[in-house]
């Protein structure tokens, strides 16, 4: 998921340039260091980025090893749920039984082979269980107020992953941080790194079920992908679909949701405030990186 605007790294962040296609961390962007610590397990032509008409070129001079036809371009935004449905509906014309994983293209995450391990893990459970729809929880450092908390529930015995994984007991908001703190303790929660896997046709079936107005406009679409009115079906039903996020859409509602512990260092930086817990501050709390330069 590449269409976010990341306007709180505004002045380097603009509409046409947002963080996913900015240096922030290393000497590739965080869109080319999504792909590249996938690329091991997920090749280039299985990789499928969802953005805006805005972003779209920069998205494909940024990957030209990503087929120009794998770069999906919402007309407009509608958040989360029917990004997730689009690209989901795209893959089931190649793969009726596709194994779908989501993440968003702005977040760091090391090391690089252990996220590949916990991926192929989540596939041989979905594999397994094609009704399960499986999320990452990140075991938290601090009491974080940016956060959203998966709460954890029964312990499963799941023999294909390695990682602790649990029946998702509740999804809370961003806490303030008293109730940071207490999650914090309990040693329950999780933060939800908005990073799953699932079979593309259980998405869409558990889309439909609980939210149809996101489906049918997709199901619309999806009828033209490959014919000469594709981008005329996408421009006209797109922007029908109700706009909400996934977490709302679906996980907050289905029945058979896993958060497997993360095996791997997270953090989404989502602000400048963040960059320090990546690149050492001096004494006095600046951090310098020559790439802005």
């Amino acid at each position: 998921m590449a269409g976010g605007r990341g306007t709180r790294f505004w002045p380097e962040s603009r509409t046409a340039r947002p963080k996913q296609l900015l240096r922030l961390h290393g000497d590739r962007t965080m869109l080319q260091q999504t792909v590249d610590r996938l690329a091991s397990f997920i090749p280039a032509d299985r990789t499928w980025v969802v953005t805006n008409a805005q972003q779209a070129a920069a998205v494909r001079e940024q990957l030209p090893d990503v087929p120009t036809t794998n770069v999906l371009v919402e007309p407009v935004g509608r958040d989360t749920a029917p990004c997730v449905a689009l690209a989901a509906a795209h893959l089931r014309q190649v793969d009726d039984d596709a194994t779908m994983a989501v993440m968003p293209a702005d977040h760091v995450i090391k090391p690089a082979a252990t996220l590949v391990e916990n991926l192929r893990e989540a596939a041989a459970l979905v594999a397994e269980s094609p009704e399960t729809l499986a999320l990452f929880g990140v075991r938290p450092t601090y009491p974080s107020v940016g956060f959203g908390y998966i709460e954890a529930g029964e312990p499963l015995s799941v023999d294909c992953v390695s990682q602790p994984a649990f029946a998702v007991a509740s999804f809370r908001e961003k806490p303030d941080e008293a109730t940071a703190a207490d999650y914090l303790e309990t040693g329950r929660f999780y933060w939800n790194c908005g990073m799953f896997v699932w079979k593309a046709r259980t998405i869409l079936e558990a889309i439909g079920e609980h939210e149809p107005d996101v489906l049918r406009p997709i199901e619309t679409i999806a009828e033209a992908i490959g014919s000469e009115r594709y981008d005329a079906t996408l421009s006209k039903h797109f922007e029908t679909a109700k706009k909400i996020s996934i977490d709302y859409a679906v996980l907050e509602r289905a029945a058979k949701i896993v958060v497997v512990e993360a095996g791997f260092d997270w953090d989404d930086i989502g602000a400048w405030q963040a960059l320090p817990r990546l690149i050492d501050a001096d004494a006095e709390g600046n951090v310098v990186d020559a790439s802005f330069c």
